[in-house]
């Protein structure tokens, strides 16, 4: 009988061995499977605060942003499974100006490309927010030019109404959507508003000077600057024009403009740690160069090193000397403006850990950790 006792206990014990590693095996994957990559790390730890602020509008599209780019990075089946369910990318708030919904249908085509192309309701979704904001008449040259409206011209509201780079973000977008559906009317929107036609000119030859300088109206970033981060401004779209078409010039414009805006003479980055001084919106900032990285990685190879520094700056609070808080430890909020001294112009630059601060941070880290995880796999491959 003692003997009985002795194999059923071993028999139980062996069976809850399995269980638990049965149990282990069905997990999704997690940080702790990850490679041990410090900036994909901090990128978890700065999505956690994210999902804890989270909300459904075009702030929660660019931290989406961002974790496609971490999804894309680590193959991690548990942020995919968020965006299909958790936080429906479908159910996103387009909300009043049209670059919010930009932001959106960024993040709808961004999960669909890297999780396989399988999701086409993402791309449907997407289509159809920018058809609307085509049909309201967005799209105009009411002021001379071919450009996007945050409302159309002939709308009754209580504010102004401008356009600028973030608007055209959609030239972007559609240029994505030609390439997911093939639909040519996509990539003649994006070309008319970058090109004009024979009347009326678009943007290229309204703002831009040649060798990377471009020129636009002055203002608030927020609400009437023409070009809110200087060149850099239209790198992204560049970027999808040139992937588009297949244009060289498009290639050619990207290049310059991202060297001028990198270039400290410009006064536009710090010269020592490369973080933007003037302006808030830094996740943006940081994917439009690696936009045009991305088509351009041997002239424009100092990019990732340049944005590691500035990373790193916001991370360590400027090496500890920063007068407001860039990174906040206890639960890794980061600012929405990352001069270490403040003043910058754009809106609520001293926020931090907020819906804003936290989407644009976990976008910028998101991208850029994608992007340096490919160079570490690189190299471990020669």
């Amino acid at each position: 009988m003692k003997n009985f006792f002795i194999t059923l206990i071993i028999f139980l014990a062996s069976c809850t061995n399995q269980s638990k590693q049965s149990a282990s095996n069905s997990q999704p994957d997690t940080l702790q499977t990850q490679p041990k990559n410090q900036w994909i790390e901090r990128t978890y730890l700065i999505q956690k605060r994210f999902y804890e602020v989270y909300t459904a509008g075009w702030e929660g599209a660019n931290g989406a942003i961002g974790d496609a780019y971490l999804f894309r990075a680590t193959h991690d089946s548990s942020i995919l499974t968020r965006y299909e369910n958790q936080f429906d990318l479908k159910q996103l708030n387009n909300g009043t100006w049209v670059d919010d919904r930009a932001w959106i249908c960024l993040a709808e085509y961004y999960w669909w490309e890297f999780s396989g192309r399988k999701n086409s309701a993402w791309i449907n979704d997407a289509k159809q927010r920018y058809t609307e904001a085509r049909t309201e008449g967005r799209l105009s040259h009411h002021e001379g030019f071919w450009s996007w409206y945050n409302y159309p011209p002939h709308w009754n509201v209580n504010e102004q109404i401008i356009t600028n780079s973030n608007m055209n973000q959609l030239v972007g977008v559609a240029c994505k959507l030609f390439e997911a559906t093939g639909d040519k009317r996509f990539l003649d929107d994006a070309l008319l508003v970058w090109e004009g036609d024979r009347n009326v000119p678009g943007v290229e030859k309204t703002f831009y000077r040649g060798n990377g300088i471009w020129e636009g109206k002055g203002g608030r970033a927020a609400f009437g600057k023409q070009l809110p981060w200087e060149s850099a401004s239209y790198l992204s779209v560049l970027a999808a024009l040139y992937k588009a078409t297949g244009n060289e010039k498009y290639k050619t414009i990207a290049v310059a403009s991202a060297k001028h805006i990198l270039d400290p003479k410009t006064k536009w980055i710090d010269s020592a740690d490369c973080y933007q001084i003037h302006m808030d919106g830094n996740g943006a900032f940081v994917h439009f160069l690696l936009d045009a990285y991305e088509i351009a990685p041997k002239e424009l190879s100092d990019v990732p090193t340049k944005i590691e520094k500035m990373l790193d700056h916001v991370w360590t609070n400027n090496h500890g000397h920063a007068l407001v808080i860039l990174h906040r430890e206890y639960d890794h909020g980061i600012r929405n403006g990352w001069n270490p001294n403040g003043g910058e112009d754009g809106y609520n630059v001293d926020e931090v850990g907020t819906v804003h601060a936290q989407s644009q941070a976990l976008r910028a880290f998101g991208v850029f950790a994608y992007f340096h995880n490919l160079a570490t796999d690189r190299k471990e491959n020669k």
